[in-house]
């Protein structure tokens, strides 16, 4: 095996920018992503084992039972009983640690004098709670979904020791969605950013007058929309959003960013209801994968209970009810079916490429470590004694030249199999290896140069 450097144009870095599709249907309490049904496994109800709108990161233990219950250990007898044995080796002094069989793939890290742990356990927990040899386990699939929070709003700006910049920091302890002065974390995280979002619109604005509007997101009641950034990568792309709200199945009103400045203009509404097409019913925020909707005009004269126990007519601030918020027709109203929503957009990733060209010119890479490329049956050693070890100088190389005829080898021509390219580092460390899908014959004639390319 012979090194060979990367010359200077044999390297190149780029790009790669794409714009993945993404649609969320909602009805009844449940999401649906991009039209995928629920899909049922051989042995478990979910074959992704996530729920249905849910998307499975790196989708691992797709159909695999969760078979806890078994209580049995990774790669020990089966009969054995994982509460009890090592409740017992710990007993006895065993400083083995054993792992629980769940059926699928999980992380763990036993506790030891290193101090490895998870970041979500507590320092002081894990000195006091945890014995020397313990399991601590994540799990797996990670899944992830939107979801959707209302927020009631209030007639007082919260205060903290009656300062609204108190309460700005998080100091305020009525934490909720509920009576007049709550402080909902999560609008608090965002309000810097909507300030700051300010120079694009005055409607991402905390506080602001247009013509005889004006608001203050503080006390007004809000749509929250979440969005995980693995469905969009990026960012959200400016011009591609739209929520469709439909009512018995009919389009009672839409929003777009036609503007591609982050205002949610309504384009269309229910027949009779158009005086409020052109209005702003809320914001988006592209990099962060929020919808904030304040718009509370309604759609159609219809009454629904789209809150527990509150009848509303249908407005952009019930847009998404049953996104992962807990509702749907058991603890509303029958009358809760009638209402679906429609979210849509394309997200915008960019990932950095690595493409690596790897040359086998004429007359180099001709020989292989391959046991098949010398022929078979010949003594591979000259001489070996306790002194010295002298391998056969005469043993031949297989003829891969086919002939057209049966118990007739064809000339000789040296060629060799090309299967794998690896990559080393300077140090001569392996890095990287590509593996062909089929070998690739070469002549001692012939130049060759492979592709590999590789996501950073």
């Amino acid at each position: 095996m012979s090194f060979k450097k990367f010359g200077q144009n044999d390297i190149i870095i780029n790009t790669m920018m794409a714009e993945p599709q993404n649609e969320f249907f909602i009805f009844d309490g449940d999401v649906y992503y991009n039209d995928i049904p629920a899909l049922s496994g051989s042995r478990t109800a979910q074959v992704r084992n996530v729920p249905v709108g849910y998307i499975s990161l790196y989708e691992y233990n797709i159909d695999r039972p969760n078979t806890v219950a078994d209580n049995k250990i990774i790669g020990e007898d089966p009969s054995l009983n994982y509460d009890e044995f090592t409740k017992q080796q710990r007993n006895a002094g065993d400083p083995t640690t054993y792992v629980r069989d769940t059926g699928r793939i999980y992380p763990w890290i036993s506790k030891d004098s290193a101090g490895a742990s998870w970041q979500t356990v507590n320092p002081s927990g894990y000195a006091t709670e945890y014995n020397y040899g313990d399991v601590l386990t994540g799990s797996y699939p990670l899944s992830s979904s939107i979801s959707r929070e209302f927020i009631a709003g209030g007639s007082t700006v919260p205060t903290y020791n009656n300062d609204p910049q108190e309460a700005l920091y998080g100091k305020l302890t009525s934490v909720g969605t509920g009576p007049s002065g709550s402080l909902n974390k999560h609008y608090y995280s965002l309000k810097n950013r909507l300030n700051f979002y300010g120079v694009r619109s005055p409607h991402y604005k905390v506080s602001a007058s247009i013509g005889a509007s004006s608001w203050n997101k503080d006390i007004q009641a809000l749509n929250l929309i979440a969005i995980p950034s693995i469905f969009f990568g990026s960012r959200i792309k400016p011009g591609t959003v739209s929520l469709k709200w439909y009512y018995t199945g009919s389009l009672a009103g839409e929003l777009q960013d036609t503007k591609q400045n982050g205002e949610l203009i309504q384009v269309s509404s229910s027949h009779g209801y158009g005086a409020n097409n052109g209005k702003v019913a809320g914001v988006i925020m592209y990099d962060e994968g929020y919808v904030i909707l304040t718009g509370s005009w309604a759609l159609n004269g219809q009454t629904l209970t789209l809150q527990p126990s509150q009848n509303n007519r249908p407005s952009w601030l019930h847009f998404g009810a049953g996104a992962n918020d807990g509702l749907n027709v058991a603890n509303c109203a029958p009358n809760f079916a009638y209402a679906s929503f429609d979210l849509s957009f394309k997200g915008q990733t960019k990932t950095q490429v690595m493409t690596l060209f790897a040359h086998a010119k004429r007359g180099e890479a001709n020989y292989s470590n391959n046991p098949t490329y010398l022929k078979y049956g010949q003594d591979k050693l000259q001489y070996t004694s306790s002194q010295v070890y002298e391998e056969n100088s005469e043993q031949l190389i297989a003829n891969t030249v086919s002939s057209s005829y049966n118990d007739y080898d064809a000339a000789f021509k040296r060629s060799v199999y090309i299967s794998r390219v690896a990559i080393y580092d300077e140090n001569k460390n392996m890095i990287g290896l590509a593996t062909l899908a089929n070998p690739v014959l070469k002549e001692e004639d012939e130049d060759f140069s492979f592709k590999i390319k590789l996501d950073i």
